[in-house]
């Protein structure tokens, strides 16, 4: 740290890795404070984190524990601070988030660094600020500012924020912590020489009529989705309560809206997700080992997903060499980073140097030798095991001793890929979802005879790329796909009992998913599940129930959004309300062809059905092993497959009902399937 003058007490927050606001912080924020105060040669005193952090705010192992209300509390720290009869300025470096910028902007003055990161993020959690984030914000910046900023939960940089209000000083970009201080001290004892009252966000008041324009606008303006969580519409009653004269009555309100919230079951399910994906990157203790170096990766297949692959790994600073088969494809692949990138900086959203650089570390080659200076390669070519087994008799020939092998594959058997290489030890499975360079799941795949330390490089390439790696065992469809068949085969059910495509989408897309199981095969192409099916047709049990309405449309060339319909009739691009008469006509034959009598079935019922689907599939890949953690799941089901992040997933779902009447359902469920279903032990899903 600098050298700063005597009449200045610096308190630094030092709370490893990045000085979460946990009860010892807390209490040692206010002890400090005190003897600043009662030190007579102390004028000023300066908040100061480290690099990496002023505060990333609560700490969220504290949620649900007596330390998350053990004084003194944030709001304690705040009107501590905010009291002070000395004047306290905020040193903000690297990220300032939550309860951490709460506690900045209770300060009487705030420097920033260009580069740090400030951020109201409760939204994310289910959550509002809740030590007077909604009361303080308002009153030091624009409404429609502040409020975007708690909407969003996206961070944004100090140099974005400069002309804001919010700071007193943005340093210039060569600026350190060490300068940071001393322009933090030096504002702490202008503010001392001014003398008192000191500034203070609570004595600032916003213009009302705008601000009540602006939440009203906001409130207009929120998603389904967002209507379907409860923080939202908290959050701009909490806003709104800043228009007030009381700053006091202001926070009492937010602290009840807030208070409200912390039990609910969207924050609980946030909160729980925000945990798993944590827990899901670290390998159980049994599968741990030391990560391969990695610096090269080589991507064999420029088409969408290769190149966006290739996009994520150039994104993460990683050399890439794209092999294509001939000079034609691999232009085409070429073209498609060079798009990627001249659109996001047309977007505004990447420099012109960065992606310079970045296209600069792509080496475009049909030359199969050069294979040999990857530390990894990832193979992304057709879904087909010859073709892809071809592909790694190739790389087996050229990749160098020790590199790591990887199939993007969405279902094959990674045994058999490796198969045909002499170092099946060195092959794994990295199964990207698309766009490969947006999709933050990664589902980890090892064979039977993958190394751990390359288990370990796999998960540690989804750490890099910034992806959310989950690790699973190797079996059809992996965790996501998997479950993923379960929940269509049974909303494929649900249309020859008595439901409508369209029921069932809207049944399910008014519980928070993206788009329902029918929308989503349309967007898809329902050609994609017609190969696989009839791939498979040789090998199914005539005994099972099956549906074949989706082989029917395709027989009749309606194979979704490309070809103008398939479940849906299509009209520039814009789906129809409802099927039409085709469509129905099928789903009316195949009813009849199995002797149902059809029923309307209620959107709780569909809903409740495709859960339950999803919960015994489920248990059954984690009696298997396939999956490592209950919690794996719903990591694997909200960040790959749209499965409402609010709801927290189907396990989480399911522990939260009552055991007896879902397995009463489950049973249910098995007898109407009929031969071939798989009656899961909800054990596996753990709880009580």
């Amino acid at each position: 740290m600098p050298i700063v003058p005597d009449a200045v007490a610096l308190i630094t927050l030092d709370q490893p890795p990045v000085n979460s606001l946990g009860h010892a912080l807390r209490a040692r924020i206010v002890a400090q404070l005190a003897a600043a105060e009662a030190d007579a040669a102390v004028r000023a005193i300066v908040l100061v984190g480290h690099d990496k952090a002023f505060s990333a705010g609560a700490d969220v192992s504290e949620f649900g524990t007596p330390l998350q209300f053990q004084e003194p509390i944030l709001r304690s720290v705040l009107a501590a601070v905010e009291a002070c009869t000395k004047p306290v300025v905020a040193a903000l470096s690297g990220v300032a988030l939550g309860g951490g910028l709460e506690l900045a902007l209770a300060c009487h003055g705030r420097v920033a660094l260009p580069g740090a990161r400030v951020g109201l993020p409760e939204v994310t959690l289910g959550l509002i600020p809740g030590s007077g984030g909604t009361q303080r914000l308002p009153r030091l910046i624009d409404p429609e500012a502040a409020l975007g900023l708690m909407l969003a939960g996206a961070p944004r940089s100090a140099r974005e924020l400069a002309e804001s209000g919010l700071f007193d000083t943005v340093l210039a970009d060569d600026a350190d912590l060490h300068a940071l201080v001393d322009a933090a001290a030096r504002r702490a004892l202008a503010l001392a020489d001014a003398g008192a009252p000191w500034p203070r966000s609570r004595d600032r008041r916003p213009d009302p009529a705008r601000l009540q324009a602006v939440v009203a606008a906001q409130r207009a303006k929120l998603n389904a989705r967002q209507r379907l969580q409860p923080a939202y519409g908290a959050l701009l009653d909490a806003v709104a309560a800043s228009a007030g004269d009381d700053f006091d009555a202001g926070l009492q309100h937010e602290r009840a809206l807030f208070l409200d919230l912390v039990g609910s079951e969207a924050a609980q399910a946030l909160r729980y997700q925000f945990k798993a994906e944590r827990e899901a990157s670290r390998l159980p203790a049994a599968l741990m080992a030391t990560p391969r170096p990695l610096a090269t990766v080589a991507v064999i297949g420029a088409g969408t997903m290769g190149a966006g692959i290739a996009i994520a790994a150039l994104d993460a600073g990683l050399t890439v060499l794209l092999l294509e088969q001939d000079e034609a494809a691999l232009a085409r692949g070429r073209q498609r980073v060079s798009d990627h990138y001249r659109e996001r900086v047309g977007a505004g959203k990447l420099k012109a140097a960065a992606a310079v650089a970045c296209e600069a570390r792509l080496q475009p080659t049909t030359d199969w030798p050069r294979l040999a200076a990857a530390d990894l390669v990832i193979e992304a070519v057709f879904e087909d095991l010859a073709v892809k087994q071809a592909v790694f008799r190739q790389i087996d020939a050229h990749a160098r001793p020790g590199a790591v092998l990887a199939t993007n594959t969405s279902y094959l058997d990674v045994d058999a890929i490796a198969a045909a290489t002499a170092r099946p030890q060195d092959v794994l499975g990295l199964h990207f979802f698309s766009p490969a360079n947006v999709m933050k799941l990664l589902e980890v795949v090892h064979g039977t005879h993958t190394a751990p330390d390359v288990l370990a490089t796999g998960m540690a390439v989804g750490q890099v790329l910034k992806k959310t790696p989950v690790a699973c065992g190797n079996a059809f469809g992996f965790i996501g796909n998997r479950i993923y068949n379960a929940y269509r085969r049974q909303c494929e059910f649900m249309l020859e009992d008595g439901a409508w495509p369209e029921d069932v989408d809207s049944a399910l897309t008014a519980m928070g998913f993206a788009m329902g199981p029918f929308a989503v095969a349309d967007l898809s192409g329902l050609d994609i599940a017609w190969r696989m099916r009839k791939a498979q047709a040789a090998t199914r049990d005539p005994r099972e129930r099956y549906v074949a309405i989706l082989d029917r449309l395709c027989e009749q060339g309606r194979l979704g959004r490309k070809t103008g319909s398939g479940y849906y009739t299509y009209t520039d691009g814009k789906p129809a309300r409802s099927t039409d008469a085709t469509v129905r006509g099928l789903i009316e034959q195949a009813s009849a062809a199995r002797g149902i009598t059809r029923q309307a079935l209620a959107p709780a019922t569909l809903q409740r059905r495709a859960l339950l689907a999803m919960a015994n599939e489920a248990a059954l890949l984690l009696a298997e092993g396939v999956a490592s953690r209950p919690a794996d799941v719903d990591v694997v089901l909200v960040q790959g497959y749209g499965f409402p992040r609010w709801c927290g997933g189907p396990v989480f779902w399911a522990l939260r009902q009552d055991r007896a009447q879902v397995q009463a359902d489950l049973q249910q469920m098995a007898a109407e399937a009929g031969h071939g279903f798989r009656l899961g032990d909800l054990a596996a899903l753990g709880g009580t």
